[in-house]
C-alpha cells in the first residue's frame, strides 16, 4: 500500500513539472505568415534588434549614476602610539597619543549633478531614436527578405509550369515519332528543351531555398521551423502624397535617424553644459574629532576644515573644446542627413513610379499578346501547321514575357517598401 501511494505520488509530480515546464516555454513559431506578421515576429524576435534594444537598459542605469551625489570620506587616525616601548613619563615628556575622527563632505558646484542628469536624459532619448531607427531597417529588410521569397516562389511556380509544358510535348512527340508523323531529330529536339528547362527549376529551387533561409535568419528562427510566405506579388497601390515635396516634408518630420541626430545635437549641448560645470572648483568641508591622553591629563577637541583645489593648470578645458567641437560636427552631420534624406525620398519615387508604369504596361500591353501567340503556336504545331522551332520560339518570348512580369512586380513592391522606408511613414499600402 504505501509503495502504491509512492509511486502514484512520483506520477503526480513528474506530471505536474512537465505542466509547469509546457508552460514556461515560449509559444511555437506559426508555420503560415503574411509579410506584415513576418516583420512583427522581427521585431520581436531578431537577434541583432534585441542586441539594439539592451541599449535602453545601458541608458537607464546611466541615469541611475547620474542622479547620485559624492560620498561623504571619514578617515580615522592614531597618532603618537606607545608601541614601540619607549614609555611615556615624565623624564622623556612623550605623547600625548592621540586619536582622530574626521568626516569630509564634497560639495559639488556649478550644477554637476543638474548638467549629468541632463546628459544622461538626452542620451536615453538618443537610444529610443537609434532602436526606432533600427526597426525601421529591419522592417525594410524583412519586406524586402519576404519579396525575395514570393519572387523565388512565383519564378518556381513558372519555371514548373513550364517544364510541363515541355514535357507533355516531349511525350507527344515521342508518339508521333512511333506513329511516323515526324523525324526522330524533332522528338530529340524537343526532349532537349524540357532537359534544359529542367535545369531551370532546379537553380528556381536553390534561389527559393535561399531566400527562404535568409528569411529564417531576420525572423530568429531555426532551420528546422517551418516557414510557408502567405501572399503574392501583387501590385502595391498609388503613394498616397501625390507630389514628392509633400512626401520629403514628411520624411524630414518623421525619419528617427534625423531626430536622432537631433537628439544627438541636444545631447551634445548637454554635455557641453557638463564639462563647463566641471571645470568649476568643488569644496570639500570636513569636521574632525580628537582626544589626547598624555600625561599631563586628557583633552577632547574638535576641528573644521574647507579645502579646494586651485584651479591653475586644470580648468578642465581640453574636455569643454572637445564637447563644443562635437557640437559643431553633429550641426554639419545634420545638414548632410536633412540632404541623404532628400535624395533618398526623391531617387524611391522615382523608382516607384517608373516600376509602376512598367508593370501597367506590360499588364496591358504584353501579357494578352505573349499568351495568345503561345497558345497559337501551340495548337498550330500539334496540327503540323507549324515548325517546333516556332512553338520554341513563342514558348520562349512567354516565358520571357511572363519573368519579365513577375520581375517587374516584385520591383514594383521593393520599390514601395523603400518609399515607405525612406519617408518614415506608410504612404503605399
Amino acid at each position: 500500500m504505501l509503495q502504491t501511494r509512492f509511486t502514484l505520488a512520483l506520477v503526480w509530480g513528474v506530471v505536474a513539472a512537465s505542466f509547469a515546464m509546457a508552460q514556461s516555454l515560449p509559444p511555437a513559431a506559426p508555420a503560415t505568415l503574411t509579410i506584415a506578421q513576418a516583420v512583427d515576429e522581427a521585431v520581436r524576435r531578431n537577434l541583432s534588434l534585441l542586441a539594439e534594444r539592451s541599449n535602453l537598459a545601458i541608458a537607464d542605469t546611466a541615469m541611475v549614476t547620474a542622479r547620485l551625489r559624492p560620498n561623504p570620506v571619514a578617515s580615522f587616525s592614531a597618532d603618537h602610539l606607545d608601541l614601540l616601548g619607549s614609555g611615556f613619563d615624565l623624564t622623556n615628556n612623550g605623547g600625548p597619543s592621540e586619536v582622530a575622527l574626521r568626516v569630509d563632505l564634497p560639495v559639488e558646484r556649478g550644477g554637476k549633478r543638474e548638467a549629468r542628469v541632463e546628459l544622461a536624459s538626452a542620451a536615453r532619448s538618443l537610444a529610443e531614436s537609434q532602436f526606432a531607427d533600427a526597426v525601421r531597417a529591419l522592417r525594410l529588410e524583412v519586406t524586402l527578405a519576404c519579396i525575395d521569397v514570393l519572387a523565388a516562389r512565383a519564378t518556381r511556380t513558372l519555371v514548373a509550369a513550364n517544364l510541363r509544358t515541355f514535357e507533355d510535348l516531349a511525350n507527344v512527340n515521342r508518339a508521333r515519332v512511333v506513329a511516323g508523323s515526324i523525324a526522330p531529330f524533332e522528338s530529340t529536339r524537343s526532349d532537349v528543351a524540357m532537359l534544359q528547362f529542367r535545369s531551370t527549376v532546379v537553380r528556381a529551387d536553390l534561389d527559393l531555398a535561399a531566400a527562404t533561409a535568409r528569411l529564417r535568419t531576420l525572423l530568429g528562427r531555426s532551420a528546422s521551423d517551418p516557414l510557408d510566405l502567405v501572399g503574392d506579388l501583387g501590385g502595391a497601390s498609388a503613394a498616397t502624397a501625390s507630389d514628392v515635396e509633400r512626401l520629403e516634408q514628411v520624411a524630414l518630420e518623421t525619419r528617427p535617424d534625423l531626430r536622432a541626430l537631433q537628439l544627438s545635437q541636444a545631447r551634445s549641448v548637454a554635455d557641453l553644459r557638463l564639462q563647463e560645470a566641471v571645470g568649476k572648483i568643488d569644496y570639500s568641508v570636513g569636521a574632525e574629532y580628537r582626544r589626547q591622553q598624555g600625561l599631563a591629563g586628557r583633552s577632547n577637541s574638535l576641528g573644521f576644515f574647507v579645502s579646494a583645489p586651485l584651479p591653475v593648470f586644470n580648468r578642465n578645458q581640453g574636455e569643454i573644446a572637445r564637447a563644443g567641437a562635437e557640437g559643431e560636427q553633429v550641426v554639419r552631420q545634420l545638414s548632410a542627413r536633412r540632404a541623404q534624406i532628400l535624395a533618398e525620398v526623391r531617387i524611391a519615387y522615382h523608382e516607384y513610379v517608373t516600376n509602376h508604369d512598367l508593370v501597367d504596361a506590360i499588364e496591358h500591353d504584353l501579357l494578352k499578346p505573349a499568351t495568345s501567340a503561345r497558345d497559337i503556336s501551340a495548337y498550330t504545331y500539334r496540327a503540323g501547321g507549324t515548325s517546333l522551332l516556332e512553338l520554341l520560339d513563342a514558348q520562349r518570348a512567354f516565358n520571357d514575357t511572363m519573368q519579365s512580369y513577375l520581375d517587374a512586380q516584385a520591383s514594383l513592391r521593393r520599390a514601395a517598401s523603400r518609399l515607405n522606408a525612406a519617408v518614415g511613414a506608410e504612404v503605399v499600402k
